[in-house]
């Protein structure tokens, strides 16, 4: 039987399958002996100019840089694998590197989840420093996914702006507590636990699918990041954004720790030549270019109100975060949680 390289990742047992069909090495990149072959991929589409923005010029780099050292195949818009698919086929070695949201994987890679911890995410954006290269809470997350055979080669230099509470005009919320017995859109598991006190009917729906749950009532709001609003066109079904700073996160790049390590001197300095221009380039330019210049005045053209929190509501959210955090030194470990959480809010 013949496999298609999509049936393979998605219906067989990847790493038995690449064993016996293509040996030891990923199933999806045959080598040569003159170069190494990468295979990578993403699940966003190019409608997330923002969050492409950076993935795109990482992979041009090695392309223009690899020389007889390395080549790249790779593939965006979920082309291959599906956003729930990609983590699993990194781990089987089907593919030799992935582009992830952080939001999506905090159950699988629990430590990511400092980095969208509501009442930490506020610091960590205002102080992207505290996640570049080189940075102790960088080397703490490394050390942590170490321990899983992962390896994120940056996050991209801090984290994007701060998620916020955005509701439709038969549903406007514009109060914390307006939130109370709404049906809301949320992805990231730190920002569930946060609102389970509002008793909110929290649904994971998948950004392809919002649109629509937003237009049929499906939903009355979500919890986006502004690429999500613009990339899917939210603006035309939302009409009042909330910005309390709930959660966050970045996207970034992965691979499997052994297989960084084990990779020619030549070939590591290419990636890690990338990975420097993304840790530089790619939260910086969405976050003080295409956010301010381009998407916010999207929003606002579309008549979207914007309502920032009353002081009051900022220590009522921010003072009942302590749960979600216990809860998530509990995944980590204690000693692992708190001092991650130090870090972030520069305590330490």
């Amino acid at each position: 039987m013949t496999l298609s390289r999509r049936q393979v990742l998605k219906y067989g047992t990847f790493a038995t399958a690449g064993a016996t069909m293509f040996g030891s090495h990923t199933l999806l990149a045959p080598r040569s002996h003159a170069a190494t072959t990468l295979t990578g991929v993403t699940y966003l589409p190019d409608s997330y100019k923002a969050l492409t923005y950076g993935s795109n010029r990482f992979v041009e780099m090695l392309k223009e840089q690899g020389g007889d050292a390395l080549t790249v195949d790779f593939y965006d818009s979920g082309q291959l694998l599906k956003v729930d698919e990609q983590l699993p086929a990194l781990r089987s070695r089907s593919i030799d590197f992935m582009f992830h949201t952080f939001s999506y994987v905090t159950r699988s890679i629990p430590i990511l989840g400092v980095t969208g911890l509501p009442g930490v995410v506020g610091e960590l954006y205002r102080h992207p420093e505290r996640l570049r290269q080189g940075s102790p809470l960088m080397t703490l997350i490394n050390d942590v996914l170490a321990e899983d055979n992962l390896y994120m080669l940056t996050s991209g230099g801090g984290i994007l702006e701060p998620e916020y509470l955005w509701s439709t005009d038969e549903s406007p919320i514009r109060r914390l507590e307006e939130v109370r017995g709404k049906k809301v859109r949320i992805v990231g598991f730190e920002a569930t636990q946060a609102f389970e006190p509002y008793n909110v009917g929290a649904t994971r729906i998948p950004s392809s699918e919002t649109y629509m749950a937003l237009q049929r009532g499906t939903v009355d709001a979500g919890i986006f990041n502004i690429s999500t609003v613009i990339g899917r066109s939210l603006q035309e079904q939302l009409k009042v954004c909330y910005k309390l700073p709930i959660t966050g996160f970045s996207v970034a790049p992965f691979m499997l720790r052994d297989t960084w390590d084990s990779l020619d001197d030549d070939v590591r300095a290419v990636l890690q030549n990338a990975a420097d221009w993304y840790d530089a380039n790619f939260i910086e330019h969405c976050n003080n270019d295409i956010y301010p210049n381009e998407y916010w005045p999207q929003v606002e053209q579309a008549g979207v109100e914007i309502v920032e929190p009353s002081e009051e509501d900022l220590e009522t959210f921010n003072n009942g975060v302590q749960d979600v955090w216990d809860q998530w030194k509990e995944e980590v470990g204690e000693e692992v949680g708190s001092r991650a959480i130090a870090l972030a809010l520069g305590e330490e």
